[in-house]
């Protein structure tokens, strides 16, 4: 029953917040009518290793919520990301663009990392629905076949991108799979 609670106290607040949510900043390079391609400067994060979307949820939102070393609040922004790393998964909170590496607070708990994410190119398909494994999957082919398609070098491993509350009604919930390009393969 706790669980239930809190995560229904955790969708309050996102859903609360929504409206004035930062966020990540990029400019859009090309784009047709499967994906975009976008340019992303570097960015600041907190992460932690996941055994399950809710663990890594909670050990984040903590941060947010003042469990640092300053006590400081800070707020949510979007999008939050998955990514396999190191032979597991890995969450990430993007910090407002005020913080950086000097600013930021130092995580308490040491399962959480501060880092800077660099830069890149970054091909994207966006999709409404569940932020489930499945439909994830599904738009990962997709982004991966038409880059495949198009000679386009992918760099890295999928990025899993929700932007939405996990209250939202799944036909308006926004989430995207991003792979990290090479930029010249796609000129």
């Amino acid at each position: 029953m706790k669980k239930i609670i809190s995560i229904i106290i955790i969708g309050l607040f996102i859903t609360l917040e929504a409206m004035a949510v930062e966020e990540v900043g990029f400019e859009i390079i090309k784009k047709n009518d499967v994906y975009e391609i976008r340019k992303y400067s570097d960015r600041l994060v907190i992460e932690t290793a996941t055994s399950n979307q809710n663990s890594g949820f909670r050990k984040l939102f903590n941060y947010i919520s003042g469990n640092n070393q300053t006590k400081e609040k800070i707020n949510m922004t979007a999008p939050v990301t998955q990514v396999k790393k190191n032979e597991g998964m890995t969450m990430q909170f993007y910090l407002p663009s005020k913080f950086n590496l000097d600013n930021a607070p130092t995580p308490s708990n040491s399962e959480v990392k501060l880092l800077s994410v660099k830069g890149g190119f970054y091909a994207v398909i966006k999709y409404s629905g569940r932020s489930s494994d499945k439909n994830f999957i599904k738009h990962k082919y997709i982004l991966e076949e038409e880059l495949k398609k198009n000679n386009i070098l992918i760099l890295g491993p999928p990025i899993k991108a929700s932007y939405s509350s996990p209250f939202t009604l799944p036909m308006l919930k926004r989430n995207e799979v991003m792979f990290e390009i090479d930029i010249k393969t796609a000129t």
